[in-house]
């Protein structure tokens, strides 16, 4: 006797929310054709941010354009990234984005970071002081060294 289950959803709607956020860039992305400003659509999604994630954004927007001038800031899941030749290596996640208790640095796979056979990609972020700022410094000179 066949048996029937109740498909739950996979996603939240934060998550659905993100993806159409993706769909949307890429679109985007392939109407452009010529290279777009694309730190102003990062600057305008910071900018759209309520404290405290505004103030760490720009923050980590600062830290990330000194730390790695070569990487390119653009928009990945509706998330202010920087990317080398079109791939992202970073991403600040927002605590609102998903409704979580902190922020997110994360590093892709592009990222070097590597540090024998288990290293970490993504940060939990709650302020940003000196010694938070110089790690961060740190971690993306070595994500793009």
């Amino acid at each position: 006797m066949p048996t029937t289950t109740k498909t739950a959803s996979v996603f939240t709607d934060e998550e659905r929310g993100a993806m159409k956020e993706r769909a949307k860039e890429l679109r985007a992305s392939t109407k452009r054709g010529a290279k777009a400003d694309t730190e102003s659509q990062v600057l305008e999604k910071i900018a759209g941010m309520a404290e405290p994630d505004r103030v760490l954004a720009e923050r980590l927007h600062a830290l990330i354009k000194a730390g790695a001038p070569a990487l390119t800031p653009k928009l990945w899941y509706g998330m202010p990234a920087y990317a080398r030749d079109g791939k992202v290596v970073c991403f600040f996640q927002s605590a609102a984005k998903f409704k979580t208790r902190y922020a997110v640095l994360g590093f892709s796979d592009e990222a070097r970071l590597d540090d024998g056979a288990l290293w970490p990609t993504y940060f939990a972020l709650t302020e940003l002081n000196p010694e938070t700022e110089a790690r961060v410094s740190a971690l993306v000179r070595q994500a793009v060294s």
